[in-house]
């Protein structure tokens, strides 16, 4: 049995097999000569072959069976990996088409050796194995050209996404400047406001007293009332300095709520009953020890009595706590004031916020400190109003500070 003879085109293949690493060493030593592919200097050997012998040998296949497409999936796949690569190693497209396009004429090159010295390769044949070669470097060159910008797309996404992402957070960031500076001139605003008014009584009283010697003492009584005033407001600036800027975690200590009660009672009934009005008291006796931050909670207790009290005229200040259930237990503190507008209540705890006109001192830091206190001990803060009825607040603690909350 006789072996079937080659074919012309599986001859040229196995030329080019035969002749691989002359042809890709050829190839190399063009690319390297090339001005216009300045990438390839920076790469080795391996770097610069990459997946041409693999694109070669799919070549080879293709000339075996005079047929490019069964070839043309894993010619495909090696294109794409091929464009993939000369990307990723900072190829330009332009770049990239050049190199392939010397490839095409080191084979063409290989082709004309081959049919000059070869018998019975005709012009036909030359023709046909010229023009598979074309196909086939074509295919490969628009594969790898969409397999690269499918991935620079890719890059250009993700950088835009990122560049997005960068630039919300940005105008989140200059328009939390731009509100902290607002806020920071509106308490310079009411400060300088409030303590202008302070100072023109003092100029009032000191002005009795220059005028009308027999009214000494109830300008003095004037005076003091303004420096307390003035104590308090102070007071309140240096408390919301201390919370905001106490980043350490709570320090912890078990603590009777029942005493807790009983000193907030007996430090507010002055200041509720001075204006004439009562005060209203309720302790669940079945709440006892809690584990939290004692000073905080009390600072959270008076902050509410002291703004209850400052806006109701009329009526009752109330002060209870409870047992809340699920781990919890409560304050609630109840005015019949001046409520809080509709209008008002998504700002109530925000800096410098006042509910009622000038005639009322302070800087609105009071329901600022509380919800920051409340933040930091993990209470949860709620309260309704009707505006001229009175107000409620009620906050839900954790009656183990770190196990619940």
């Amino acid at each position: 049995m006789t072996d079937t003879p080659k074919g012309p085109l599986r001859g040229f293949a196995d030329f080019i097999r035969q002749e691989r690493i002359r042809l890709t060493e050829q190839w190399m030593k063009e690319v390297f000569g090339d001005v216009d592919l300045v990438e390839a200097d920076k790469l080795t050997y391996e770097q610069l072959a990459d997946h041409l012998p693999e694109i070669l040998d799919g070549l080879c296949m293709a000339l075996d069976t005079d047929d490019l497409e069964r070839v043309e999936p894993a010619m495909e796949r090696d294109a794409r990996s091929h464009g993939l690569v000369r990307w990723r190693q900072g190829y330009r497209i332009e770049e990239l088409v050049r190199e392939l396009d010397l490839f095409h004429q080191t084979l063409a090159g290989a082709l004309e050796a081959f049919a000059s010295n070869e018998e019975g390769f005709t012009r036909r044949h030359e023709s046909r194995a010229r023009r598979l070669i074309a196909e086939a470097l074509s295919f490969v060159t628009l594969t790898s050209i969409r397999e690269a910008v499918s991935e620079r797309d890719r890059k250009i996404d993700e950088y835009t996404g990122k560049l997005e992402r960068a630039n919300h957070e940005l105008t989140l960031k200059q328009r939390l400047v731009s509100d902290l500076h607002e806020s920071r001139m509106q308490i310079t605003r009411s400060v300088v406001h409030d303590l202008r008014n302070f100072l023109n009584a003092f100029s009032v009283a000191l002005a009795l007293i220059g005028r009308a010697p027999a009214k000494a003492d109830m300008a003095l009584t004037l005076a003091n009332r303004q420096a307390a005033d003035m104590k308090q407001l102070v007071d309140q600036m240096v408390e919301y300095s201390v919370v905001l800027g106490d980043n350490t975690p709570p320090t912890l200590e078990p603590f009777d709520v029942r005493t807790l009660f009983d000193e907030l009672v007996t430090t507010c009934r002055p200041a509720i009953e001075a204006k004439d009005l009562r005060l209203k008291t309720a302790f669940d006796p079945t709440l006892g020890m809690v584990t939290s931050n004692r000073l905080k909670v009390k600072q959270v207790a008076l902050n509410l009595m002291s703004n209850a009290t400052k806006y109701t005229v009329t009526g009752e200040v109330e002060l209870a706590m409870s047992n809340a259930g699920d781990g919890y237990w409560s304050i609630r503190v109840s005015d019949t004031g001046i409520g809080i507008a509709p209008s008002d209540a998504d700002r109530v705890f925000d800096e410098f916020e006042r509910a009622a006109g000038d005639d009322i001192p302070g800087t609105g830091l009071g329901l600022a400190i509380v919800k920051e206190l409340c933040r930091v001990l993990h209470g949860q803060i709620r309260f309704v109003s009707r505006e001229g009825r009175g107000t409620t607040f009620e906050i839900r603690f954790p009656l183990e500070l770190g196990v619940v909350g």
